[in-house]
């Protein structure tokens, strides 16, 4: 846990407070609420509507996640703050050089609420939903049952066929109460075949899992890596890339493993590199399950993202998802003494060390990945006398890239783990500068000149990404604070982007 000169006298009782904490928040359930005869909704019921005839408080701010966010209380992830739609690839320039080829390379926003997630999904540019049926798989509480009834055809449908496999009424549906809770019962629950291969893989049994991994996995079923498998270039399932790894240790090095020895998993054409690569997303559960001191005590993502609140004068657990931040700190003063003030200055000052370090990680991986385009264009890299140099170097800008994309679509800025996220991110620097070097005495042993700084010229990737369906505000280069990027990387935005 977060720890403060207090808080570290504390010890021992600020653990074993954590620990009664996430045993007395059970789940993301109604706090206070007691079991009733009746089901909260007949077996099988996607509509929320239904759920809230039994939980009226609860299903209210469930529906709050259409608000916006309140502005101003996030540092780096604002998602819909105040309404406005940011773009995350003008804020972090190097991204449409690495994801150019690929769908996040043209529309990459930071995420509205969960009421947008199958909104979002239809407004976004089309390079988005390639995958077709497959993009349902988080997205829409339909998705299981759709995989149940006729697989090869939810898999083999184009997104907008996909879409239409949906009841008329909810068409535009996201994450709804059936994901996550059983209906007679209310207790947690998930429900995706994605997530049981998953458990099965690290050893678990999907039906017997503890009280905080069944917590974690509410929400880890969707906020997780996975890869849209492939065979000859069309959708065939959706699988997490847990392959080898155990519970509490799918680390990064683990999923680029399974990334890079399954050619399944290769999922794109990197046009800069011309490398088959597969791709991350928002590999939340991954990250915090590996070690994190909150994970370490027992605590799950609720205690912190779902507080208590009154609604018409009952409590209930917030169904309105949002960080922290965003709601003054109030569950995280529930086990630290500090003020919220202080709370938040220590939040900021560990997503500040890791937005450093990405933003070097970021340039350092498309420096190596513009030298790889300059190594293809100017050398035979199959000749014998060079494939071995360049087949390293490419080991090592592959390493680089996995870890700057884990860490970029990870949702706290390392605030979830945050010796975890640096450890990533240092190696990713360190993969690239390996494969920067290699590349750089390769050219230069076959006499082919390579600037001192290498042109990035990422104005080029950042303005053509073609037509958006949806407006959106482009984010101001965010500079880093404890001013470490710019010990690398002294130049202004304006010079980078020439």
């Amino acid at each position: 846990m977060l720890t403060s000169a207090r808080t570290r006298i504390a010890g021992a009782a600020t653990l074993a407070v954590g620990l009664l904490l996430a045993a007395a928040l059970g789940g993301c359930g109604m706090v206070g609420e007691k079991p009733v005869p009746e089901p909260a909704a007949p077996a099988g019921e996607h509509d929320p509507a239904v759920w809230g005839e039994k939980y009226p408080a609860v299903y209210q701010t469930w529906l709050d996640t259409a608000d916006p966010r309140p502005a101003g209380k996030s540092r780096y992830k604002r998602g819909f703050d105040d309404g406005q739609m940011y773009d995350k690839l003008s804020e972090y320039p190097f991204m449409p050089l690495l994801f150019k080829g690929w769908g996040f390379g043209i529309d990459y926003q930071e995420p509205r609420g969960h009421y947008y997630m199958v909104i979002d999904q239809g407004e976004a540019d089309p390079s988005r939903v390639k995958a077709g049926g497959a993009c349902l798989t988080c997205k829409s509480p339909y998705a299981e049952d759709l995989n149940t009834e006729d697989k090869d055809a939810l898999f083999g449908a184009t997104y907008d066929e996909a879409i239409g496999m949906l009841p008329e009424e909810h068409r535009e549906l996201g994450a709804a109460c059936i994901d996550c809770h059983d209906n007679e019962t209310m207790e947690l629950q998930t429900r995706r075949w994605t997530v049981d291969a998953a458990l099965t893989e690290v050893g678990l049994d999907p039906g017997a899992l503890s009280t905080q991994q069944q917590r974690l996995m509410v929400c880890g079923q969707c906020h997780c890596t996975y890869s849209v498998m492939k065979e000859d270039g069309a959708s065939v399932d959706v699988d997490f890339p847990w392959e080898g790894s155990e519970w509490g240790a799918v680390t990064v090095e683990n999923v680029i493993d399974t990334l890079v020895n399954d050619p399944a998993r290769l999922e794109w054409t990197q046009e800069v590199t011309g490398l088959k690569l597969g791709f991350i997303r928002h590999p939340d559960i991954e990250f915090y399950s590996a070690g994190s001191p909150h994970m370490n005590v027992g605590m799950a993502c609720n205690d912190c993202h779902m507080p208590d609140i009154r609604v018409n004068n009952e409590t209930v657990s917030d169904h309105n998802l949002m960080s922290p931040l965003k709601t003054d700190m109030v569950t995280c003063k529930r086990c630290h003494y500090d003020s919220a003030e202080e709370l938040r200055a220590r939040v900021f000052a560990i997503q500040d060390a890791n937005a450093a370090l990405f933003i070097n990680a970021g340039y350092k991986t498309a420096t190596a990945a513009k030298l790889i385009e300059l190594t293809n264009a100017s050398l035979e890299t199959s000749a014998a006398d060079i494939k071995p140099k360049y087949d390293e170097a490419i080991g090592h800008y592959t390493q680089a890239f996995y870890r700057t994309v884990w860490m970029g679509a990870e949702n706290s800025l390392g605030f979830h783990n945050p010796a975890e996220g640096q450890r990533i991110l240092k190696d990713a620097q360190t993969e690239a500068d390996a494969a920067t070097a290699i590349l750089r005495e390769l050219l230069a042993s076959k006499g082919v000149d390579v600037p001192a700084e290498v042109p990035l010229e990422l104005s080029k990737y950042l303005d053509d990404r073609g037509v958006h369906k949806k407006g959106f505000v482009k984010a101001h280069y965010l500079p880093d604070p404890s001013g470490q990027a710019q010990k690398t990387w002294p130049r202004s935005l304006a010079a980078i982007l020439e």
